[in-house]
Order: structure tokens, then sequence, then C-alpha cells
């Protein structure tokens, strides 16, 4: 076996090590989740919940990350997804476009494999909830 020699005629691509940190890969799958029509949030009902309480706090911002899990390895990742899912659209067409979104865009930025996207439906977003969502906010 030859050991890789390094020096001025090695490609720039190979001197050195990349690592790219979980929350990168998070970031990256929760913006292209949340591209997809017919996705209304990420996250389970506590985390949204408790996700609602900290953007209401003056200076708080949505968090892209809430509803992501990702487990990333080398030269591989796997991703965890929770999503509500609005009234009207076909559940399985849409989670279809976030699995695609999700890996082209991981892929694309990051040049890791993109193994699996497990995605989980927690909910369906009703167009009268937006009503109820609003009134909950206030201060009464």
């Amino acid at each position: 076996m030859q050991a890789h020699e390094t020096g001025p005629q090695t490609a720039p691509g190979i001197r050195g090590r990349t690592a790219i940190a979980d929350g990168v890969v998070e970031k990256i799958a929760g913006t292209a989740a949340r591209e997809v029509p017919g996705i209304h949030a990420l996250g389970g009902g506590i985390s949204r919940s408790m996700g609602a309480v900290r953007d209401a706090v003056p200076g708080g911002r949505p968090s892209v990350t809430r509803g992501v899990k990702v487990e990333v390895g080398e030269r591989q990742t796997a991703v965890d997804l929770s999503v509500v899912v609005d009234y009207g659209f076909a559940i399985a067409d849409v989670v279809a476009e976030v699995r695609e979104n999700v890996i082209a865009g991981v892929e694309r930025m990051t040049d890791l494999e993109v193994v699996e996207v497990n995605i989980a439906v927690n909910d369906v977003h009703l167009p009268d909830e937006e009503a109820d969502e609003a009134t909950e906010g206030r201060l009464q």
C-alpha cells in the first residue's frame, strides 16, 4: 500500500479534512423542508408550543432547526423530521417532495450522501386554527 504524498502537485481538495457540524446539516434540512408547499411547520406539539413561547419573547427568532434531528458521519448523514402539513394537501405527495428537497439541498451544500430522510407527520393544520392561534397569543 502506498501512502498519499502531499506537496505542490497534490490537488488542494485533498490537503486536509473537513468536518461539518450536525447543526449545519440541521439548518439546511430545516430550511429545505420549509420551502415545500403544504408544510405548515416543523416540530411536534410540545416543541412547537415551547418554540412559540421563545418566538414571542422580544428579540426571539424562530428556530430553523425545530423538528429536525440529524446524524452526521464523515461521508454520510441521516435526517429525521417532524412536520405539520396544511389541510388539503396530499400528505404522501408533500412528504415525497420534502424528502427530495432535503436530499438535494443537503447533498448539494455539504457533499455528504443522505442515506435516509425519515418524516413523522405529527399534525394537520386546519384553516380555522389560524384564528385560535392569533387569540392565544394575546394577553387578556
